[in-house]
């Protein structure tokens, strides 16, 4: 299931992110909102996990609230890696033997997979596509799937590492490789956004991944 929080919600885990444990009252003094619309929000981020919950009991007064980020509310909340990916990318590219070059782009996909798998899960490839296509809609990353051909397509509408993929193309092949790791399938880039397509295409090439022929399935 794709994640239910709304761009307002999201300034609540950067508050909690900065400022640590909060009350409502607190939360609705740093948003300038009332009460009711942080506890709308709130009662979203508790039920996709990203915050938690803890009753105060002090010796006066009546008992309360406070919230804090969970582990994956951590995750979501306002960090930005976009320069370490480019250090660490440029390092990689800058590996002269190919072969060790190519090695450690596999395993970083693989270990980035390992990361994923558990929730990209499904007894048929529509039902693992449907799955990844959910998972990258929580990291803002609409992927667009169509199975409307003899293989399945993904479309990606968003790249995922816009600052890398503007001076170094071959990013694309190690998020290539994230598809096919994740998906078991081998996959093939298409066509790519920077040659001029709509949007970077991958198709799933695996003869066990093909759609059926006697029906037209709908584009998800």
């Amino acid at each position: 299931m794709s994640s239910g929080i709304m761009d307002s919600d999201v300034t609540i885990l950067d508050v909690l992110r900065k400022q640590g444990l909060l009350t409502v009252t607190q939360l609705s003094d740093v948003l300038s909102v009332t009460g009711t619309a942080v506890r709308q929000r709130l009662t979203r981020l508790l039920a996709e996990g990203y915050i938690e919950r803890t009753a105060v009991r002090p010796e006066r007064g009546r008992p309360y609230h406070q919230y804090a980020l969970t582990t994956k509310g951590r995750r979501r909340s306002g960090q930005n890696f976009a320069d370490l990916a480019i250090a660490l990318w440029d390092e990689i590219r800058a590996i002269e033997d190919p072969d060790v070059c190519q090695g450690l782009m596999q395993r970083v996909s693989r270990r980035l997979a390992e990361m994923y798998t558990d929730q990209v899960q499904g007894e048929d490839m529509s039902q693992r596509l449907n799955a990844l296509t959910d998972l990258f809609a929580d990291r803002r990353l609409p992927i667009r799937v169509d199975l409307s051909g003899e293989l399945p397509v993904l479309n990606v509408e968003a790249c995922p590492y816009p600052e890398i993929a503007e001076y170094d193309r071959s990013v694309c092949s190690m998020e290539k490789m994230l598809f096919s790791e994740i998906l078991g399938e081998s996959v093939r880039l298409a066509e790519c956004r920077l040659d001029g397509a709509c949007n970077c295409t991958f198709e799933v090439t695996s003869d066990s991944a093909k759609a059926p022929t006697e029906t037209q399935l709908p584009i998800l």
